[in-house]
């Protein structure tokens, strides 16, 4: 937590304070740029290889890759502290909404492809791969993003101080010779 401290104390305290009130949403968007870059190198990889004739498949994979990352990283850290349900009931609701979210990710690149048939060899493959690229990796997941945030403090991690963890008793060197 040094890095953190020492970039939150060179910030001005209007910013800081900022960043300090919406942490929880700063975690979320930090997983979300991470699974972002899971979900495109392994839409593209699968795309331009063994799924070039299946591009929603292709991004349907990526997305739910990229769904594990977000449940360990979200339930790890970026909601470390709300839960409020035992932890199969949790996992299941996650990745529920998240299933509802992969849906939601790729229902914009379908419209794209198939019912504005913007697809080789209708339009080009530059064309192609530019709607491709707004419809399914952009417009796709900022809808998806917006309903997983709602979701997942609504019915995944209700409770904001739910999952709160004790503080420990530390042990020093005295402690030990002592015993």
């Amino acid at each position: 937590m040094a890095f953190v401290d020492t970039v939150l104390a060179r910030l001005p305290q209007p910013v800081r304070s900022l960043l300090i009130k919406h942490r929880e949403m700063l975690k979320f968007a930090v997983v979300g740029g991470v699974c972002f870059i899971v979900t495109n190198a392994v839409n593209y990889a699968l795309k331009l290889t063994v799924l070039n004739r299946n591009p929603v498949t292709a991004l349907i994979v990526a997305v739910i890759i990229a769904t594990i990352v977000s449940y360990i990283l979200n339930r790890e850290w970026s909601f470390r502290d709300r839960g409020g349900r035992e932890r199969p009931h949790e996992a299941a609701l996650f990745f529920l909404i998240s299933g509802i979210g992969v849906g939601l990710n790729a229902l914009p690149l379908w419209v794209s492809r198939y019912l504005f048939d913007l697809e080789v060899p209708h339009v080009t493959l530059l064309t192609q791969e530019i709607a491709d690229f707004g419809f399914g990796i952009i417009l796709g997941t900022l809808i998806a993003m917006v309903f997983r945030w709602w979701a997942f403090k609504k019915w995944v991690f209700p409770e904001a101080e739910g999952r709160v963890r004790p503080l420990r008793a530390v042990r020093t060197g005295e402690d030990e010779q002592a015993a």
